[in-house]
């Protein structure tokens, strides 16, 4: 593989860290919570960005980058306020610069005409043409294809230029600096950057060793050295800076511009010496002067620069948290996520064998007390723990993913006028890394048709005494062993009268049908259903909300909707917290072995025949806590059996559904209760209404899990079982 091309994949997939640490900045100051580390965090993110890209020469990417850059900083100066008109050009910017980074990796064309009208409202900000960066020795992008003759290099007074060369009127600086540990750790040497700011004037070198402790109590990876370093040029700042650009938060850096009789005393009479010295000759609590002799080697052989400055402008955000914190963030390592899948399968094929040989056990019939029954209730909590550890490494929060949503918001609220706002809550709650990746899209239409046809505009608005600004609220929450998503809105609520006409006109439903408010809210999740009367980039083809409810099934998840009139929708999605391993309950159902999903569950009780009522053509109710739940004998329903069973022989499982309805699953008898591994159903046979997935028992037999919600919803069939085939 070419290691050029490895390090430019480490590069973009720090950019997909920077660019979410620069959204969670900029929301934070929309939110009034910032601060100035929040706008130093935001600056050093575009920056550490705009340092990579230029290693690699995307120009385009550079220049942009090097605009909001210069807007960033008169922010950081306080010359700026980021607040009104100005945060949105901002944040558009952001929205912008993570185009520019996709148009970098993948090569799809960015909307050239959007970032030059962002790139001069930037300018329009800071007064002045800022266009791209002046390339400098430190930052040239160099062609992987050059040829480029790496030679041993000993920095000698010969590699400057001679002192006192310096044309009338150039500016001065001293600059103080003094390395950090990390500077060292990340292969970078200061002789290379005194050669590159000696490429912009006359430098003189002093260097200070007071910090160097005795031989026996120094620290190899420690950095004791600090330089003052005097500057003749007719450079700005800017340029002076730029040298140190790619090590930006791995020292102490310092630049102060010399006054008048500072700069035209020259640079021969501010110190007597111009290069550097690799040996301390002075005592170490004296500063030691560079003298004149060649004495700083460099390993002999010095890796390609355009590696090192990728290197260290994906190592930006360790860097730079250890400059915040000071100390080091906690070590992580990037794995190809192939492999933690096939780890994840291990894992869940020693579940399965860890049931197999429980069983042999129990059909051994050996006493629960001997040796080995022992050893393998050990086992069997060694494989939970093994599992739960893999899982964990899949599990992410939902914030990035949350985070996405605010460019979501912008963009529809721009192209329907509306002025929104965006909260939200939980974005720490941890979600299994697939069903995040798969969430993406159905989430994106929901904050869509919350902004487009939730809220009202700001003129209903106000006429409904509501403030001019709309809210959608996204909040994530751990609930029952599963993920609750919710989005949010506070705008007008459902139309029933208009959803229930649109639904007949178009022949979803029958004239004479009678609906609930809840089923006449979820009529919005029939194919080809819409209340746009106009189509647009947003809505209006029909095409929407039915997707996004096959979406969330297939995660094994449901979604629903309540609405307020006036109030506003609620949009709940229930999702697994894993698509790999669930704790279920083994039941018998006639001759077949099914599983209940453990955290659906309330209470299991065997049925009093005083607590049962017939209702109508064979409904059947159980009377609880003063309470009539319907009981739905589940062999019958799923069609493994023709005659129901009766309820004095079976066994009452109480569930609770999403939407808090309860319900009684009859069955057979319960059997076990123990982890079982999810295959999925549909990708080796085809959906199954009521059924969520399969697992393999320790016996090798394969049972059904079911999806206690669908069972729920589900009608007796009339004509053929739902599962003939599958019985």
């Amino acid at each position: 593989m070419d290691p050029m091309e490895s390090i430019k994949q480490t590069f973009f997939q720090e950019c997909e860290d920077l660019l979410l640490e620069l959204e969670e900045g900029l929301l934070a100051l929309n939110e009034g919570a910032g601060d100035d580390d929040t706008v130093n965090a935001v600056f050093r993110a575009v920056h550490s960005i705009k340092g990579g890209a230029g290693a690699f020469g995307f120009d385009n990417l550079v220049e942009f980058a090097h605009t909001f850059e210069t807007t960033l900083d008169e922010v950081r100066a306080g010359r700026l306020a980021a607040e009104g008109e100005c945060l949105s050009v901002l944040l558009r910017s952001s929205d912008i610069l993570a185009d520019l980074v996709v148009e970098a990796r993948d090569g799809a064309p960015a909307d050239q005409s959007a970032r030059d009208e962002v790139i001069a409202r930037l300018r329009h900000y800071v007064g002045e043409d800022a266009g791209a960066p002046a390339t400098s020795a430190s930052s040239a992008p160099v062609d992987a294809d050059d040829d480029i003759d790496f030679q041993p290099m000993t920095l000698d007074l010969d590699d400057f230029d001679e002192a006192g060369d310096s044309e009338d009127g150039a500016a001065g600086f001293e600059i103080k600096f003094r390395a950090r540990p990390e500077l060292y750790v990340h292969a970078n040497e200061p002789a290379l950057l005194f050669r590159a700011l000696s490429d912009l004037g006359d430098i003189d070198v002093t260097m200070d060793a007071s910090d160097l402790p005795p031989l026996d109590e120094m620290d190899a990876q420690g950095g004791y050295l600090a330089w003052t370093i005097q500057l003749i040029t007719d450079e700005t700042e800017d340029a002076v800076r730029e040298v140190f650009e790619f090590v930006d938060g791995d020292c102490e850096l310092n630049i102060r511009a010399l006054d008048d009789s500072e700069t035209n005393a020259g640079i021969d009479d501010v110190a007597p010496s111009a290069a550097v010295e690799d040996s301390v000759t002075e005592p170490a609590s004296a500063p030691v002067e560079l003298t004149a002799e060649p004495v700083v080697d460099v390993e002999d052989e010095i890796s390609a620069p355009v590696e090192a400055a990728a290197a260290v402008a994906a190592a930006a955000p360790s860097r730079e948290n250890a400059a915040r914190g000071g100390s080091a963030v906690q070590a992580t390592v990037r794995v190809d996520l192939d492999r933690v899948d096939r780890l994840i399968n291990l894992v869940g094929e020693l579940v399965i064998n860890q049931a197999m040989i429980s069983q042999n056990v129990i059909e051994a019939g050996m006493a629960g007390n001997s040796t080995l029954a022992i050893g393998l209730e050990e086992f069997g909590q060694l494989t939970r723990e093994i599992q739960e550890s893999v899982m964990a490494i899949r599990a992410q929060p939902v914030k990035p993913l949350f985070q996405r949503m605010s460019r979501i918001v912008r963009e529809a609220a721009a192209a329907t006028g509306k002025s929104v706002r965006l909260k939200t809550e939980g974005e720490m709650t941890e979600v299994d890394k697939t069903v995040i990746e798969r969430l993406a899209d159905p989430l994106t239409h929901m904050i869509r048709n919350a902004v487009d046809h939730g809220l009202e505009g700001p003129e209903k608005r106000v006429e409904s005494g509501k403030s001019e600004e709309g809210t959608v609220r996204l909040i994530a929450a751990h609930r029952s062993g599963r993920v609750i998503i919710e989005v949010i809105d506070d705008g007008a609520g459902i139309n029933r009268d208009r959803v229930r006409q649109i639904a007949v006109d178009k022949g979803l439903i029958d004239p004479e049908a009678r609906l609930t408010d809840f089923e006449t809210d979820n009529l919005i999740f029939l194919p080809g259903f819409s209340t746009a009367s106009t189509i647009s980039n947003l809505s209006g083809r029909g095409v929407g909300m039915d997707v996004v409810r096959r979406a969330i099934q297939s995660l094994g998840g449901r979604i629903s909707i309540t609405s307020r009139p006036g109030e506003g929708s609620t949009f709940s999605i229930s999702l697994p917290l894993t698509l790999a391993v669930l704790d279920g309950m083994v039941v018998r159902v006639d001759d077949q072995t099914l599983v209940v999903p453990l955290t659906s569950i309330v209470e299991t009780l065997k049925p009093e025949e005083q607590d049962l009522h017939q209702l109508g053509d064979g409904g059947l109710v159980i009377a609880k806590r003063g309470a009539f739940i319907p009981v739905v004998d589940v062999g019958q329903l799923l069609g493994f059996r023709s005659t129901p069973i009766d309820p004095s022989n079976g066994v009452i499982l109480s569930v609770m559904t999403d939407d808090g309805a309860p319900a009684a699953f009859l069955v057979d008898a319960i059997q076990d209760q123990r982890q079982c591994v999810i295959k999925s159903l549909e990708a080796n046979y085809g959906r199954v209404p009521g059924v969520a997935a399969a697992t393999i028992l320790g016996d090798g037999r394969i049972a059904l899990i079911l999806d206690t919600d669908a069972v729920v919803s589900l009608n007796a069939p009339s004509d053929e079982p739902l599962l003939a085939a599958v019985g």
